[in-house]
């Protein structure tokens, strides 16, 4: 699958949605710390955050970030970095959320992205990047998520 999707397309939520499915609690990390569990809870917790349900502290808020960090990670095709350290709020071994029963938080990640992809009626900010339009949030929420199912070899 081609690290430039959008959710916009269709079939791509469906797609990733199934490949999320295909994940068990042996799946092979291929790179990074997280364990499949911890990653579908990161992916549960980061939809929470940028959907503004789930309190995040203030970060950085920098030009750097709001325009070329932003730019490279949803317009180019380069890859996500592997192994970037991801925020507290999203770390189940800090303040992210601990994980439990896979196949409940494995459905809970695949909820969280589905209601994500619904349009929103209030605008979203990304605690990096800043305000981003609709468009730009369904490349992001694409290339997170294909970058974790990546990391477990989906």
């Amino acid at each position: 699958m081609s690290t430039r999707g959008t959710l916009s397309t269709p079939g791509a939520l469906d797609a990733l949605c199934a490949r999320l499915g295909a994940l068990t609690p042996d799946s092979p990390r291929q790179w990074g710390r997280m364990t499949v569990h911890q990653m579908l809870c990161h992916l549960s917790d980061a939809f929470l955050i940028v959907s503004g349900d789930r309190p995040v502290a203030k970060r950085a808020d920098t030009l750097l970030n709001r325009t070329l960090v932003k730019f490279v990670a949803l317009k180019t095709p380069l890859p996500w970095p592997k192994g970037v350290p991801t925020m507290k709020e999203c770390d189940a071994e800090k303040e992210g959320t601990p994980p439990e029963i896979f196949e409940r938080d494995r459905a809970k990640a695949i909820a969280c992205l589905r209601a994500f992809a619904k349009p929103s009626p209030t605008p979203l900010s990304h605690p990096l990047f800043g305000p981003m339009s609709h468009e730009d949030w369904m490349i992001w929420a694409f290339r997170h998520t294909d970058h974790h199912l990546r990391q477990f070899g989906q």
